[in-house]
């Protein structure tokens, strides 16, 4: 039998550990994100792997937020975060910064999640968009790549909370098989 295990037992890092532990070449960038709730999420993704920092960019509200707080669940805490007016500029101060910048989008040209190959020597910035406009043009224009999630229901879209996890573990895992 499976003993689901207690949370003491699951050797997880405190909030010192985390800021001190080397983070992954990940960074996320929410532009104009609306839902309190999808950014919390987003958070918590953030604090599972090891994130870098996430920018909030544009209307995407910023801790400290009750309804962050609660589906972050202190992960507000441990991930480094910056708050940016404008998501374009901090596209090209990244790119300046050789940051390979990546937009979670459908769009013409897009690679789908499976095909994308990573460089694991680089460090990779991950836009996901508005609930409902999506990654807007001008910084999908902008990026280096556009990633789609594959999809073969008959819904045109994830929540952007679930195309965060998705993204997220699919880049880590493919960057650290490289390791």
């Amino acid at each position: 039998m499976n003993r689901k295990l207690e949370n003491s037992e699951l050797d997880r890092l405190d909030v010192d550990s985390f800021k001190e532990a080397e983070k992954s070449s990940i960074l996320i960038i929410l532009d104009n994100v609306r839902s309190l709730n999808n950014i919390g999420s987003v958070f918590r993704t953030a604090d599972a792997f090891l994130i870098q920092k996430i920018y909030l960019c544009g209307i995407t509200a910023t801790p400290p937020h009750k309804d962050i707080r609660k589906t972050a669940l202190g992960a507000t805490e441990s991930v480094e975060w910056e708050y940016r007016k404008d998501t374009l500029k901090l596209v090209e101060e990244l790119k300046a910064d050789r940051v390979q910048i990546v937009s979670v989008e459908q769009a013409e040209n897009a690679v789908m999640l499976n095909d994308y190959q990573v460089d694991s020597k680089k460090t990779v910035a991950l836009i996901f968009g508005n609930e409902v406009k999506g990654v807007s043009q001008e910084v999908v224009s902008a990026s280096d790549t556009v990633l789609e999630i594959p999809q073969f229901g008959t819904k045109h879209s994830l929540n952007i909370s679930v195309s965060a996890g998705v993204v997220v573990w699919d880049i880590w895992c493919k960057q650290n098989a490289q390791k």
